[in-house]
């Protein structure tokens, strides 16, 4: 019921992550208490034009309202807004930035943001990431690998490409070459800054097969449209593992 809510009345995009459900819940529940006080105010306000017309009250009341229900409403109001900042929205960022999943069972990526795209970048089929410093980074090494590091050789770095297999945790190194963007991926609820000189982990759980959009949610400079150019793929296992043999080795490089 509430996802239909969410979807049909709401407009919400169809939720394509698991650890995504309480970021929509939350929006709901927002939602839910915003109709309520539109709806009571609409009411309330023709209430007011009817009883306080000019043919029932031809005098001016000078005492005014004695009655505290308006103080009460306004005290229900707050309540029920501070129910949903310390039970709902408070453990729901706990729960995302106080618990990661393993590495050695997750999917684990370094995207770094530029101008105006996204570098992606696999450790490989050997699961290790080559070394990495900043006195190698140039226009074709972005992630500033070691060239002499053995571990470097099957690193795959790609461009506005990333590809995760199907309910398997995520996790993304974030971080920005140049200005602050920010990476949101709208069907996993994701959206994290990418800051210059910073390394941010982010993760989520993708559920659901298909290709989703990733947008940048910072305005990065005048091509700030073309960072929409990037995809995230969400597949088998298998077709990941494929895919995965296909790019070894492969580096993308953006000018």
């Amino acid at each position: 019921m509430k996802q239909w809510f969410g979807e049909k009345i709401l407009g919400l995009p169809p939720l394509a992550s698991t650890n995504g459900q309480g970021v929509d819940d939350l929006i709901i529940y927002v939602h839910c208490l915003m109709i309520a006080l539109f709806l009571g105010w609409i009411i309330y306000f023709f209430y007011v034009l009817r009883r306080f017309r000019s043919s029932r009250n031809p005098k001016a009341d000078y005492v005014g309202v004695k009655s505290h229900a308006s103080n009460y409403l306004e005290l229900a109001v707050a309540g029920v807004e501070a129910v949903l900042l310390i039970f709902v929205a408070v453990p729901l960022w706990a729960r995302q930035v106080g618990y990661f999943p393993s590495p050695g069972e997750s999917t684990v990526i370094q995207v770094v943001a530029q101008q105006f795209a996204w570098n992606v970048r696999y450790a490989g089929p050997d699961g290790v990431f080559g070394k990495q410093d900043m006195k190698f980074v140039t226009l074709d090494n972005v992630f500033g690998m070691d060239p002499a590091d053995p571990n470097s050789k099957d690193d795959i770095q790609l461009i506005n490409e990333i590809h995760v297999p199907v309910n398997k945790p995520v996790i993304i190194y974030l971080s920005s070459k140049d200005v602050v963007h920010s990476l949101r991926i709208i069907a996993m609820r994701v959206c994290q800054d990418a800051i210059p000189g910073l390394r941010v982990p982010v993760w989520f759980t993708p559920n659901r097969i298909g290709r989703y959009q990733i947008n940048c949610a910072q305005l990065c400079g005048n091509g700030h449209a073309s960072m929409s150019g990037g995809y995230l793929t969400v597949e088998s296992q298998a077709d990941f593992d494929k895919w995965l043999k296909s790019k070894s080795g492969a580096t993308t490089s953006f000018e």
